[in-house]
């Protein structure tokens, strides 16, 4: 078995909580001048969505705002 599915069959034993943690800390890691490929649905998908924004249509939220939400949405779940 390759490096790449011994990590991936780790991580998927993880619980919920520890996967959020790891996608925040390898996505750290992607260059900004590399971004990931993205299919033709999920391009229309942005660009749907910037527009909305663009119009005030939609207001954000601040990143670090929703990933602690998510933490304490799968810490939640997990003691479910």
């Amino acid at each position: 078995m390759n490096d790449y599915q011994s990590i991936f069959n780790a991580a998927t034993a993880l619980p919920v909580a520890d996967k959020l943690r790891l996608i925040d800390a390898l996505s750290s890691l992607v260059p900004d001048d590399q971004p990931p490929s993205l299919g033709p649905e999920w391009a229309a998908e942005i660009r749907q969505r910037s527009d909305q924004i663009d119009q005030g249509l939609v207001t954000t939220r601040p990143w670090p705002e929703v990933r602690e939400e998510l933490r304490r949405r799968a810490a939640g779940n997990e003691a479910g």
